[in-house]
């Protein structure tokens, strides 16, 4: 493998073998895969038991991963990357693809935020799915969301990490339409399905330019030649990364899918914004970074795109009141973060994982959270109908403030640790983009904040007959777990210690003092969060938040309800011209193409019909033909003569 600092290529050691430990690496995608093909196979044979096969099986590949991270810890800097060569997979021509596995500090610590995070809402989901008819089944897909996305992240190839992207999005696509009786799953889940095929453009036209340019897909050789390419070539092969990250990630302008999303069951919403699914457009920016560091254009686009889906998706939040959409918009909000550090290349690649991994506790400790909070609210999602909820469920309450004092950037807290490094690198490089990150997190401290006071504290709004209660253990113990994380996490991480562990993947980059010190940076975030947190206190703290959402609101607020008009500019830019297109197209088809197919055979036809009529079989019809034309050359021969 190559990692790149300014353009020049770095080798490091790429082991071709694996061994020891590492000789299990392909167990980590086999255990759930075989589980997702047990119960799906198995069908009624595997419901008393299946959905305990499907949340250990998990568990054994976090076991490996975390035994595997344990080991790669005692090696050097240039000894941390493996290989593992399964077989071969594709061999046509010059393309010879092996299905081959990358172990490195990128996907190690992949690796552990998906097994670890994934088995917990596995086990979450044991209760919280215990009376629904098909959980087998949803055991099944949870499997297969998380072996794709193994797959994705362990690939050696961008064509082995294209099999895992497509697993993903036919994994989400199961499972945001799980219940399928309701016509609104069903077109969520279409809808993330569609959306998300033409991000997959993108990454599919990037594997054939790959392949066009450097003759073939694996990482390793695509970095150690991207020096002989154009960066007019790079730039375009960025563009149509960017654009497949976008659509997986929920970036601007392929956002749309996402807040649907909320449609499927709590678990999968807590695994597609914490571990899988959302996070993959992230990784594949970061695993790229030897193209984006030689198209300094397209990691422009990639800080612009981020920029706009931070403000996007913080201006969703502040007005839903879907406590499950608001929470996702506050993940493309957050998303746009890691996008930012992607963008800002070797400096702020690390911080972009550093967030994402901190991300993933938080996010999934508050969407279980939520789950928890509509188990004892009788599934209902409007947090207008919330309230003073607190005393009733104390640790839901409790995990919950964890995660909210971790997004926010409450000092000590993950997000604090991981979003503040954003922030800094930011406002090294641009100050505008600086900017932009910093009041991003004061709508943060505020959309969260008016969040956490709607569900858990103000006058009761509980609809008639609801009795809100604890949920059971087996849905409090990993909510318990995630606010551990939640809290710990970033001191776990903090540091240069990701910095120096990613390096073999993202390289060294010169260090550069921000225009302010560093804990001024800090303080300055703080206060800003801080002002955020008391405009939400004072609007929602101090006066009586009404049952029904008012009618008579700003504009701001009303685009925001409408997800910013996200769905009404997919319809005009692309659905309403599509289906016009595709209108003309089938008119022009049938009168034009059919009936140029079409119009000879049956001119012919009409033709041989005038003709068959003069041959009816009457030998005197004959003779008086015979006649005529005689008769015809005569009068002719006469003419032309007396000329």
């Amino acid at each position: 493998m190559y990692a790149l600092q300014g353009g020049e290529s770095i080798p490091v050691v790429d082991p071709s073998s694996a061994d020891g430990v590492f000789a299990l690496l392909w167990l980590v995608v086999a255990l759930p895969l075989a589980g997702a093909a047990i119960l799906l196979v198995g069908g009624k044979y595997t419901d008393r038991w299946g959905h305990l096969l499907g949340t250990l099986l998990p568990i054994g590949s976090f076991v490996i991963s975390l035994v595997m991270f344990i080991s790669v810890l005692g090696r050097d800097d240039s000894d941390r990357q493996v290989m593992q060569h399964l077989y071969t997979w594709i061999e046509a021509g010059h393309l010879n693809v092996g299905m081959d596995l990358l172990y490195d500090p990128l996907s190690a610590l992949f690796l552990l935020l998906i097994t670890g995070v994934g088995s917990l809402i596995h086990i979450y989901s044991i209760g919280y799915m215990a009376h629904d008819p098909r959980r087998r089944r949803f055991f099944g897909y949870l499997n297969l969301f998380v072996a794709a996305m193994l797959m994705l992240v362990l690939s050696e190839n961008y064509l082995g990490l294209f099999l895992g992207w497509e697993g993903v999005g036919l994994a989400s696509y199961l499972l945001i339409g799980f219940w399928q009786h309701k016509p609104s799953a069903a077109a969520a889940a279409k809808k993330a399905f569609v959306i998300n095929r033409v991000g997959d453009m993108g990454l599919s036209l990037a594997i054939m330019m790959f392949f066009v340019l450097f003759g073939s897909t694996s990482f390793s050789v695509i970095s150690s030649a991207a020096g002989n390419a154009s960066e007019t070539q790079m730039t375009v092969l960025g563009l149509l990364l960017l654009l497949a990250a976008c659509g997986k990630s929920a970036q601007f302008p392929l956002q749309a899918w996402l807040l649907d999303a909320m449609e499927g069951p709590t678990p999968v919403s807590a695994l597609i914004h914490a571990a899988t699914m959302v996070t993959a457009g992230v990784y594949l920016i970061v695993r790229s970074n030897f193209v984006f560091e030689l198209a300094p254009n397209a990691q422009t686009v990639v800080i612009v795109i981020a920029g706009i889906s931070i403000l996007w998706g913080a201006w969703i939040g502040c007005a839903k009141d879907d406590i499950k959409k608001a929470l996702a918009g506050s993940t493309m909000s957050q998303i746009g973060y890691m996008m930012l550090g992607a963008g800002l290349g070797v400096a702020g690649y690390a911080f972009a994982i550093f967030h994402l991994l901190t991300h993933g506790f938080f996010k999934a400790n508050m969407f279980l959270g939520a789950g928890s909070v509509m188990h004892g609210m009788d599934d209902d999602v409007d947090m207008r109908h919330y309230g003073a909820i607190r005393k009733a469920m104390p640790i839901t309450f409790l995990t919950f403030a964890m995660g909210y004092l971790a997004i926010i950037g409450f000092p000590g807290f993950s997000g604090f640790w991981s979003k503040d490094k954003i922030i800094e690198v930011a406002l090294t490089q641009n100050i505008v983009v600086g900017l932009v990150a910093l009041l991003g997190a004061g709508v943060t401290g505020f959309y969260m904040t008016r969040l956490m006071l709607m569900t858990f504290f103000t006058e009761k709004r509980w609809s008639k007959g609801v009795h809100p209660h604890e949920s059971p253990a087996v849905m409090t113990g990993p909510l318990v777990v995630l606010a551990a994380l939640s809290v710990l996490g970033g001191i776990m991480l903090a540091g240069e210690w990701i910095v120096d562990f990613l390096q073999p993947v993202t390289g060294v980059s010169e260090h550069e003092d921000p225009p302010i010190p560093v804990l001024a940076v800090s303080a300055i975030a703080v206060v800003v969060v801080a002002i955020g947190v008391a405009v939400a206190w004072f609007v929602f703290g101090r006066h009586a938040v009404p049952r029904e959402a008012p009618r008579d609101v700003s504009f701001v607020t009303r685009a925001g309800r409408e997800e910013v008009y996200g769905n009404q500019i997919n319809d005009t830019l692309v659905v309403n011209p599509s289906r016009h297109l595709t209108s003309g197209l089938l008119v022009t088809d049938k009168r034009v193409v059919d009936g140029v197919l079409t119009g000879g055979p049956v001119a012919i036809g009409a033709i041989a019909t005038i003709a068959r009529r003069a041959q009816n079989g009457f030998v005197r019809s004959y003779a008086l033909s015979l006649l005529g034309g005689a008769l015809i050359v005569v009068l002719a021969l006469l003419a032309v003569n007396l000329t």
